[in-house]
């Protein structure tokens, strides 16, 4: 009986050991699944996952398990949602936000908790420049990258008179910034719009008063679906032709408002008929999961960060963040776009494409990748940005 006990004990041991060896890590997501702009989270969400399953449920060889929560697109839900997952679930590995100003309210507390962010999407200026963060990543863009491409492609066309339009919160201010940075024309006219804004008759009203070459407009996800539908129907689209970025049309918007969207110019990081590995990889994932669900650009971020995110767990665990840190900026970074780097604030250095809307073999309209616009392209702050040495 002795033995039997010691030999039962010993079992129940390894069988609680093997339990807390198997645990998966997990990694927070925060991001907008409801609303008009709930699709962009949920893209970011399924691409992440699908690295996740791609990968047996494993990232970098070690078990994840993803835990989602909808911000609602409010700052307050972000904030008390970090909070919970910092306090309740030990969570130290955070992605997902969307919105630049949702990002604020939580980005503060996840980094003074010791706890690593991995962008996905939004990266305000505050983050790349002076207030950079040994804890903070960004797998995406700077937020003032995609206004900067689209400024340059506006001046490579040749327009001289813009008209910029973009929502009234932190990345639509940085982006009207940006746009004019590279673009060197007269700007006739800039107009700011509500996040949750779907009627812009008034914004018509004025960009056919000023008159301009060209109109740079930011307007995401089904904001961008009702602008788009409404700029045709005011008859601009004929007169007045657009440039602006993937937010403001990505695949999802292409095929909402088909033929409104002929002849846009779009600048972007990544497009589907991207021809490498990483890609052709992603891509035939996604559709064989999904169908002819359409693969946006926010899925293609949320597939990376994941893709980074393992490369950074394959040499370390996050309980060491040093050599987690180090990992990320070491490693070479596979990614749907190709060439992709950090610069000195963690952020990404790589080239951007235009785009053109047209109609593709079964005629439905389609984005295909034109021209390079910028080369290696770095975000305006990172020379402000004296990286805090790192624990």
């Amino acid at each position: 009986m002795h033995f039997k006990g010691i030999l039962s004990a010993a079992v129940m041991a390894l069988s609680v050991s093997a339990a807390y060896a198997e645990d998966p890590l997990k990694i927070g997501m925060i991001t907008t699944l409801s609303g008009p702009a709930g699709y962009l989270g949920q893209d970011i969400r399924d691409g992440f996952q699908l690295a996740i399953e791609q990968n047996k449920g494993k990232l970098g060889g070690k078990d994840v398990e993803l835990v989602v929560e909808d911000d609602g697109l409010k700052p307050g839900n972000a904030k008390q949602i970090a909070d919970k997952m910092l306090s309740d679930e030990g969570i130290k590995l955070f992605t997902g936000m969307v919105f630049a100003n949702v990002a604020f309210a939580a980005l503060p507390d996840i980094l003074d908790g010791d706890a690593i962010y991995v962008s996905a999407n939004t990266a305000s200026a505050t983050f790349a420049g002076k207030d950079c963060h040994p804890n903070y990543f960004v797998s995406s863009w700077q937020d003032d990258s995609q206004g900067e491409s689209a400024g340059a492609l506006a001046q490579s066309l040749g327009y001289k008179k813009a008209f910029l339009i973009a929502p009234n919160y932190q990345a639509g201010k940085e982006t009207m910034g940006a746009f004019k940075r590279f673009y060197k024309g007269e700007v006739v006219g800039e107009t700011y719009t509500g996040l949750d804004q779907t009627d812009f008759a008034a914004e018509m009203a004025q960009i056919r008063a000023a008159k301009p070459d060209v109109v740079y407009e930011f307007e995401p996800g089904g904001l961008g679906i009702a602008f788009m539908r409404q700029y045709q129907q005011a008859g601009l689209l004929k007169d007045i032709p657009m440039v602006v970025h993937p937010a403001s049309l990505d695949q999802v918007i292409v095929g909402a408002v088909g033929d409104a969207a002929a002849g846009v110019k779009v600048t972007s990081h990544w497009n589907d008929d991207f021809d490498n590995p990483v890609n052709k990889s992603f891509v035939a994932a996604w559709k064989a999961k999904f169908g002819d669900r359409p693969i946006t650009y926010y899925a293609a971020q949320g597939y990376d960060a994941a893709l980074l995110i393992g490369t950074g767990l394959e040499k370390a665990g996050i309980d060491d963040l040093p050599a987690f840190r180090k990992a990320l900026l070491t490693q070479e970074i596979p990614s749907v776009r190709g060439s992709f780097k950090f610069g000195p604030n963690q952020h990404p250095v790589q080239d951007w494409y235009s785009l053109k809307a047209e109609k593709g073999a079964d005629g439905k309209m389609v984005l295909k990748t034109d021209t390079k616009v910028l080369t290696a392209h770095s975000d305006s702050y990172a020379a402000d940005c004296k990286m805090p040495a790192a624990d």
